[in-house]
């Protein structure tokens, strides 16, 4: 792999130290500041700069950044551009990405998961308050720090606001843009989406950390394409048939994933606050899997 040219520059006053990752618009830099110490520095990608579309949605997810403000959610720094490249700063987080943890650990123990799904709430609630939608909720959009249970969520690469007129719009009518194993139904006709569409990619996560296992099955992005539009998702207590939850934690994340955004819950902390309700008592009597989770969690060490 050749040196990336950039490591060992400054840029802006922030001298980039290492190469740390590259999203779809952007490459990521751990860099150092003389007043800001360690952080994470947004570099636009160069086939990318030449894009008007890209470069507005780079500089949107700048603005959008600025706007959100709560702990949950990655502090933005600096905005700007220095010898052309567009850079966005923001706060070095501990930890590593929830995909990855969750890909290691999931199913969580109950607690955790009411904990993880609470603070992703919170940090989602805080972008809908000031009229964000993030619309690319997933757990590689999450930073996590096992040891201080804090999430961090990272980026609003293709959040919209929810009064966007149709001419300030940069994802063309009847293109959905999302991962499709998160997003919600309503969002692949390419429509603006509510707030409750965040609300189905939070419950999609939280099946996930529940069983370890996604509500849908698909083999293929049209599969499951067809699949979020006709097919209802599979039960909580079906994903894993030595894992069930009580009536109430299962009823609590298929509200979170009905079709009908009108079908779930007010806002994502509602959401958040009845699952945390529900996984006071996660197991119903005599169920195998209070003994399922005591064995994982001696396993993980956790």
């Amino acid at each position: 792999m050749s040196r990336d040219p950039l490591v060992g520059t400054t840029l802006a006053g922030y001298t980039l130290l290492d190469r740390v990752g590259e999203g779809g618009t952007a490459t990521v830099y751990r860099a150092q500041h003389e007043t800001h110490g360690s952080v994470a520095l947004k570099v636009l990608r160069e086939k990318l700069r030449q894009d008007r579309t890209a470069v507005a949605r780079f500089v949107r997810e700048a603005s959008f950044g600025t706007r959100v403000t709560h702990p949950n959610v990655i502090r933005t720094i600096q905005t700007g551009e220095d010898g052309g490249l567009p850079f966005l700063v923001i706060e070095w987080a501990q930890g590593e990405l929830l995909e990855n943890y969750a890909k290691r650990n999931a199913p969580f123990p109950p607690d955790e998961v009411a904990t993880v799904v609470t603070q992703i709430a919170g940090a989602v609630y805080a972008a809908h308050a000031v009229g964000i939608v993030h619309r690319d909720l997933k757990p590689d959009n999450l930073m996590y720090d096992h040891d201080s249970r804090t999430v961090k969520l990272l980026d609003f690469g293709i959040a919209t606001a929810t009064d966007v007129t149709p001419d300030q719009r940069l994802t063309r009518a009847g293109f959905f843009v999302g991962t499709l194993m998160y997003v919600a139904p309503e969002a692949l006709s390419g429509e603006v989406v509510s707030p409750a569409a965040d609300q189905y990619s939070l419950a999609t996560m939280a099946y996930l950390f529940l069983t370890g296992t996604l509500p849908y099955t698909a083999k293929s992005p049209r599969e499951m394409f067809t699949q979020l539009l006709s097919q209802p998702p599979i039960p909580l207590n079906k994903a894993k048939p030595e894992l069930q939850y009580s009536a109430a934690v299962e009823a609590v994340v298929m509200k979170g994933l009905a079709k009908e955004p009108s079908a779930r819950y007010p806002d994502v902390n509602a959401f958040a606050a009845a699952l945390a309700e529900a996984l006071e008592s996660p197991f119903p009597e005599e169920s195998p899997s209070a003994g399922f989770m005591s064995k994982m969690k001696g396993l993980f060490g956790r």
